[in-house]
C-alpha cells in the first residue's frame, strides 16, 4: 500500500486557492505553506536536495541507483486549487465500500449516480469527497500525493533499480501561470509527466489552444428622464455583444474536440461594462478564427454605437502540446505500457483545458498528462476513488522501472 489517499486527506486542508487578481508568485500565501510541508516531507524521506525557491516552486531529485545511460524522467503536479469554488476549511469525507447509491455531501447537496453515472464504476471502492461547502482539491493535490507516495516508495525500496527521477510542484496552474517562472534547464529532465488528469486510465498528449479575452464597453450616462438619443447603456451593449457569439458554441453544448467561447465574468454600469471570456479550440486555424469572431463583433458594434465603444483585448495563454509531441510519441508509449502493466485500460483523451505540461512542452520539456483518478474538478461535486489513486502510484513506479529496461 502506498497510502496516497492519506496524504491527500492532509494536503486538502491547506488553503492553496490561487488568486488571478494578484500579481505575486505564488498568488496566494497558502501555496507556500503547503510547499514548505512538502519540502519537509521530502527531506524526511532522505531526499536531501529538496527545496522551495522564493516563488514557491518545489523541486527535488532522487539520484539514480544504477549506472548507464538512462533518461532522466520528471513528475510534476500543481499545489494550487481552482478559484472558482472556495478551498477554505476543506473537510474531506470518506465513503467506504461505496454501494452505488447517493452520497450526501451536505444539507441539500447530493452526489448521485443519476447525475454522475460514472460513480457506478467505483462500487466497493472508498470515495473521497468534501463536505459540500467547498471543492475537494484533488485537482491537483491528488497528483501531489501520488508523486510523494511514489517518491517515498523508492526511498524505502532501494532494490528497485532506477535512473534519476526529478520532482516538481508548481504554483498557480489554475490561473494559467504555473510554469511562467519554471527553469526547465535547471530541472534537468529529458522528459516529464504531469499527474493532473481525471478518471483512471486517462492519458493525454493534446489539449486546447487557449486565450483570454477582456471586452470593455464604454457607455454614456444621462439622467433617465432626459436620456432620449443621448444615453449609451454599456450594460445593454455588452449584452448585445454576448448574444452575437454562436449560442451553441459554449462549454455546456460542446465535448471532445469541439471548441467554445466561455463567458465567466460580466459586470457593469451604464457608463462602463466588462466581460471576461476564455477562447478554446484544439485546431490552431479554428482557434485563430475564434479570436477574429470576437474582434469582428466589436467592430460591428462600434459602427453602430460609435468608434471606441467596444474594446477587445485578447491574450494567448497556451497552445496544443500535440504540436510538440508528434515526433516524440515514444514518451506517450512509455506511459501506455506502464498503465497496461498496472491492469489499466488506457484511454487516450484530449484535455479540454490545459496543464503545466502544455506550456512545458513548448519550453523544451515534452510533458504528456496522466490521470490522478479524480472527477468533477473545480466544484462541490468533486470526488476521487482511493483505488484510482493507488493505481496512479503504480503507473509512476512502472514508468520509472520501464525506463531502465
Amino acid at each position: 500500500m502506498y497510502y496516497a489517499a492519506q496524504r491527500l486527506l492532509r494536503y486538502v486542508k491547506y488553503d492553496t486557492q490561487s488568486d488571478e487578481r494578484s500579481s505575486d508568485c505564488p498568488s496566494s500565501p497558502g501555496q507556500k505553506v503547503l510547499a514548505k510541508v512538502l519540502v519537509y516531507e521530502l527531506k524526511d524521506m532522505g531526499i536531501e536536495g529538496a527545496a522551495m525557491d522564493e516563488k514557491g516552486y518545489v523541486t527535488a531529485a532522487i539520484p539514480a541507483n544504477i549506472t548507464g545511460k538512462i533518461p532522466t524522467v520528471g513528475f510534476i503536479a500543481h499545489m494550487d486549487t481552482s478559484p472558482e469554488v472556495s478551498g477554505t476549511d476543506v473537510k474531506p469525507r470518506l465513503t467506504e465500500d461505496y454501494d452505488g447509491g447517493d452520497i450526501r455531501l451536505g444539507e441539500g447537496l447530493v452526489l448521485s449516480p443519476k447525475e454522475f453515472p460514472h460513480l457506478k464504476d467505483y462500487i466497493n471502492d472508498t470515495i473521497i469527497t468534501a463536505s459540500g461547502d467547498t471543492l475537494l482539491g484533488a485537482d491537483d493535490k491528488a497528483g501531489v500525493s501520488e508523486i510523494m507516495s511514489a517518491a517515498e516508495y523508492l526511498t524505502k525500496h532501494p532494490e528497485v533499480k532506477h535512473g534519476t527521477v526529478k520532482i516538481a510542484f508548481t504554483p498557480d496552474e489554475e490561473i494559467g501561470r504555473g510554469v511562467d517562472l519554471f527553469d526547465v534547464k535547471d530541472f534537468g529532465a529529458d522528459f516529464a509527466y504531469t499527474m493532473d488528469g481525471g478518471p483512471i486510465g486517462e492519458l493525454s498528449c493534446e489539449n486546447f489552444n487557449a486565450a483570454s479575452c477582456e471586452v470593455t464597453v464604454h457607455g454614456r450616462s444621462i439622467h433617465p428622464g432626459d436620456a432620449k438619443d443621448k444615453m449609451k447603456n454599456a450594460v445593454l451593449i455588452a449584452s448585445e455583444y454576448a448574444l452575437m457569439l454562436p449560442p451553441q458554441e459554449t462549454p455546456a453544448h460542446t465535448e471532445r474536440y469541439q471548441g467554445f467561447y466561455h463567458i465567466d465574468h460580466f459586470e457593469g454600469t451604464v457608463e462602463r461594462a466588462q466581460l471576461a471570456y476564455i477562447i478554446r479550440d484544439f485546431d490552431r486555424v479554428n482557434f485563430e478564427k475564434r479570436k477574429q469572431v470576437m474582434i469582428a463583433a466589436a467592430e460591428t458594434l462600434n459602427k453602430k454605437y460609435g468608434k471606441g465603444t467596444v474594446e477587445v483585448a485578447i491574450k494567448d495563454q497556451y497552445y496544443n502540446m500535440k504540436e510538440k509531441l508528434e515526433d516524440k510519441m515514444y514518451i506517450v508509449d512509455i506511459a501506455k505500457k506502464a498503465m497496461e502493466e498496472a491492469g489499466i485500460e488506457v484511454k487516450l483523451t484530449p484535455i479540454r483545458g490545459g496543464t503545466d505540461g502544455a506550456q512545458l512542452s513548448y519550453m523544451g520539456l515534452p510533458t504528456p498528462n496522466i490521470f490522478t483518478g479524480g472527477h468533477n474538478f473545480h466544484g462541490r461535486f468533486e470526488y476521487i476513488p482511493v483505488g484510482s489513486m493507488e493505481k496512479a502510484v503504480d503507473v509512476i513506479l512502472n514508468i520509472i522501472k520501464d525506463i531502465c529496461k
